[in-house]
């Protein structure tokens, strides 16, 4: 793993001291159990605000998250991708460090950012989301690639020194990362800098074995997103209704004690987000106190 060099440090002080300013000094969130991190990927809270979106993470106890960009970018743009483009390079770099010293405010380690760059992603506007991370007073990025863009994605990450983990979606297509083979392309000849960031429950969807993945390749696993699917491109489903093996996944990263954050993402269709939400952290929770 990279270090966090003092630059970075530096900077992640900062940020939690004016959250410290202008909160009266809310203490950071302890949501690490059996030794493991265990947080949200705010794509969870794709229904609210990003006001919300803190609150809810607050009230569950959850002390880190991996932001997202639905929360950042303006909706309206999201299907227009010139706009989006041109929104990205030109949209001052405050609107991120305000977002970063809220998330830190309120007790909680905005990590890393959800930045997919795709194969289309020009060279400013791929460099713009490295930016944009380091605004937020996030470490890493969070990435669903084409594989094409790996190579540039490595250039730029060994450029701003930042790590960048690749995630996997279930379709099994051409210039798409899904199976264990695409993983193993993605990696072939790059730097450090780029990880995995495990999508356990497409991982099963798409056929394959997440724990056994992890056992062969947790040095470049930075972190696991955790929900549950069925086999053979099944549907999103309650945690402990598929067949994603997400109790086996975070036990062994807890007794192996190793250094990867486990991510909830809530994608299945429940009545309340918070009430779902509140009940995805508690059964991962209880998996690692057991």
């Amino acid at each position: 793993m990279v270090p966090i060099t003092r630059r970075d440090a530096a900077q992640l002080a900062i940020g939690a001291l004016a959250g410290t300013l202008r909160l009266s000094g809310a203490e950071p969130i302890e949501s690490r159990f059996g030794g493991v991190m265990l947080g949200f990927q705010c794509y969870s809270f794709r229904d609210r605000p990003l006001d919300a979106v803190i609150q809810a993470m607050v009230e569950i106890g959850c002390g880190e998250c991996e932001m997202n960009y639905v929360h950042l970018e303006p909706p309206a743009l999201r299907n227009q991708r010139e706009r989006l483009r041109e929104w990205r390079l030109s949209v001052p770099l405050e609107v991120f460090e305000k977002a970063g010293r809220q998330v830190r405010a309120a007790g909680i380690d905005p990590w890393a950012y959800t930045y997919n760059m795709k194969a289309d992603f020009t060279d400013a506007e791929m460099a713009r989301g490295f930016e944009m991370t380091r605004a937020l007073g996030a470490r890493a990025i969070v990435s669903s690639p084409n594989l094409t863009s790996v190579k540039r994605i490595d250039a730029m990450a060994r450029k701003y020194k930042m790590r960048v983990a690749l995630h996997n979606h279930s379709r099994v297509s051409q210039d798409e990362l899904a199976t264990p083979d695409d993983f193993a392309a993605a990696i072939k000849g790059v730097s450090d800098y780029l990880g995995f960031a495990l999508d356990i429950g497409h991982f099963v969807a798409a056929g394959f074995d997440p724990l056994m993945f992890l056992r062969e390749h947790h040095g470049r696993a930075l972190l696991v997103h955790v929900k549950d699917r069925k086999r053979a491109q099944g549907p999103n489903v309650p945690f402990g209704q598929g067949d994603t093996p997400i109790k086996e996944v975070l036990r062994y990263i807890r007794d192996g004690k190793l250094d990867i954050k486990a991510d909830i993402e809530y994608e299945y269709n429940g009545q309340d987000t918070l009430a779902e939400t509140r009940k995805c952290f508690q059964y991962c929770k209880d998996a690692l106190l057991t």
